[in-house]
């Protein structure tokens, strides 16, 4: 048998997880052995060879091991968000009982004694040994037109006593091989919607990690090429949603603010009707702020720890609210001061454990601030990667208030005292000293607004025959610093990592539904860096923060609930995420006028 490179290459790019769509005929004897013996040539750490290959083909026992993976797949089930649940509902996850043979691949990590070559230190090297050979196996069988699905539903040590295992050996892998009617274009879970593949680019990092760029090419710059896939809106998706929201059965322009933001949408995913925006996602991201030593607020800083540890219990607000419509929620370190211990939910980003005193030094590095925008990025990337379609931003942080204020103050040319709140709820006197705290970053840093900062007719004042959304606004910083300048003087890393958020989901052509001030002066931030990534915005909510009001006038968006809120955590974002999704949902299923057969107003 002889292989080129082309055909080598054609196999890795054919190969797919099958779930369905097995035939009954048998597995020649002879075929399963070739395929096997390609797996028994796998490098492994020290030759040892750690793999086991345990052929399973009884119904009876498939049964059993059928049984298995239902209660896990359960278990499974209920971690779901309600969007998730139900587009899981239509998937085939396994094909135990309808692929004619089962493969359960074990691992001994103990084979070759004490001392094998390459496993003293690196004492995981069996399983990822086993690995190849899985993948060695995987090859093969495309190679012989046999498809393979990787079942994952167990509790391993479940199946490792139904198999009758040692206790020192493990399942690696549990396969299900045989012929099947056809192998699909690509991957089921593509196919789906439930996840995409990752760009190569994403993947490949040059002598370090952060570093991208593919072999022979210029390293990549993430935020360069980020804001370079940021598109303007498609005028001709526009113009077509217009036309549909009209035909419509209900009056024209019936649904208000709805139907403007159904429009918008479509401008930003490129088609009529743009796609539901669900399932969706929350990334609460927490760090601390080294102006919090000037009393700015009468919260301990610990409480940023500890609430990231609530989010992660299922205890706070942002919890009951994502549950009630469906959201699933992330948590992102990127600056806690404390040390977080591992958690599901919890993605470990920390870029430093806090900022500076931005009254007496720049609040982060250059580097500091470009790598937390990327962090912001990557997140946004990885979300939409898994299947989601659509953003909220969160955010957790003690005296995260004080450092908004001083973005929106720098970003608007608004003074400090227009743009800070009371935050967390403090008096008079902390408010006034707040303020004075403010004003003191942004002299100490050259951004302190000048009193003509704000004129008529710019970006805050737009011409009310065009709608505010279509006009980007211009930044209006007090100083020549650029937006990534800003963020590092006066901003928090959370803001850094909002601000990248935001330009990835605008890259992705993803909707972005932000939550209060500290979303607010963030997309400040993302739009001074890149002003089309207003596209892809929608203003959750309306805080009591002044600040907040002042961003969404310069921006120009238009909130869509307003009831006082001022929590934070992408709570106010996820009240109206149902209002997003019903601006969509309309465009998919209400009926025209002549599909439903009824008279428009001129009686047609």
């Amino acid at each position: 048998m002889t292989w080129d490179a082309e055909s080598l290459y054609r196999v890795i790019g054919e190969r797919r997880d099958i779930r369905d769509g097995f035939l009954p005929d048998p597995v020649d004897d002879a075929v399963l052995t070739r395929v096997l013996q390609a797996a028994h040539q796998a490098p492994s750490v020290g030759l040892t060879q750690p793999w086991d290959f345990l052929i399973i083909r009884d119904p009876d026992r498939r049964d059993r091991v059928r049984a298995l993976a239902e209660t896990q797949r359960q278990a499974y089930v209920r971690t779901l968000s309600a969007a998730r649940r139900d587009r899981f509902d239509g998937l085939k996850v396994e094909a135990i009982r309808e692929a004619p043979v089962n493969i359960a691949v074990t691992c001994d990590p103990t084979r070759g004694g004490r001392t094998p070559l390459g496993r003293h230190s690196q004492p995981r090297t069996a399983p990822y040994s086993v690995a190849c050979a899985v993948q060695n196996l995987w090859l093969a069988a495309r190679a012989e037109n046999l498809g393979v699905g990787w079942v994952s539903f167990f509790d391993e040590r479940e199946l490792a006593a139904e198999l009758g295992l040692p206790d020192h050996v493990e399942v690696v892998a549990y396969l299900c091989v045989g012929h099947v009617a056809e192998f699909p274009p690509a991957p089921q879970l593509a196919l789906t919607g439930w996840a995409r593949r990752r760009p190569l680019a994403w993947a490949v990092h040059q002598e370090s990690y952060g570093r991208r760029g593919l072999p022979g090419e210029v390293p990549v710059d993430l935020i360069d090429e980020t804001i370079a896939a940021i598109r303007p809106p498609d005028e001709a998706a526009m113009r077509d949603t217009r036309d549909l929201q009209s035909r419509l059965t209900k009056p024209p322009g019936a649904l208000g603010v709805l139907e403007d933001l159904s429009v918008r949408l479509a401008g930003l995913a490129g088609g009529c009707p743009p796609p539901l925006p669900e399932p969706a996602a929350v990334a609460i991201f927490a760090a601390d702020h080294g102006v919090h030593a000037r009393g700015v607020s009468p919260w301990p800083q610990e409480v940023t720890a500890q609430m990231v540890a609530n989010f992660l219990a299922g205890g706070a607000v942002v919890n009951a609210f994502a549950a009630q419509v469906g959201a699933e929620v992330t948590v992102v370190d990127v600056g806690v001061a404390a040390p977080l211990a591992p958690a599901p939910g919890l993605l470990p980003r920390k870029i430093a454990p806090g900022t500076a005193d931005m009254t007496v030094a720049p609040a982060m590095t250059p580097d500091q601030v470009r790598r937390a925008v990327e962090t912001g990025i990557e997140v946004a990337r990885d979300l939409v990667a898994a299947g989601n379609r659509c953003l909220i931003t969160g955010d957790m942080g003690i005296a995260n208030t004080t450092a908004s204020a001083a973005l929106i103050a720098a970003f608007t040319g608004l003074p400090p005292e227009e743009v800070t709140g009371r935050g967390t709820g403090i008096d008079d006197a902390t408010h006034q000293h707040k303020i004075e705290v403010v004003r003191t970053a942004l002299a100490h840093h050259g951004l302190l607004p000048a009193p003509a900062a704000s004129a008529p007719g710019g970006a805050c004042d737009p011409s009310p025959a065009v709608p505010p959304q279509a006009v980007p606004p211009s930044p209006a910083v007090a100083s020549p610093a650029g937006p990534l300048e800003v963020l590092a003087a006066v901003g928090g890393l959370e803001h850094a990592a909002l601000a990248g958020f935001i330009l990835g989901a605008a890259a992705c052509r993803v909707p972005v539904v932000l939550d209060g001030v500290i979303a607010g002066a963030a997309a400040l931030a993302a739009v001074a860096l890149a002003p089309e990534a207003l596209g892809a915005c929608v203003a959750g909510h309306r805080s009591v923060e002044p600040g907040h009001a002042a961003t969404v006038e310069h921006l120009g968006l238009r909130p869509l609930v307003d009831l006082e809120l001022r929590l934070g955590e992408g709570t106010g974002a996820l009240l109206a995420l149902p209002l997003v999704q019903s601006a969509v949902r309309v465009l998919h299923e209400v009926a025209t006028f002549d599909s439903a057969g009824v008279s428009d107003k001129s009686g047609s």
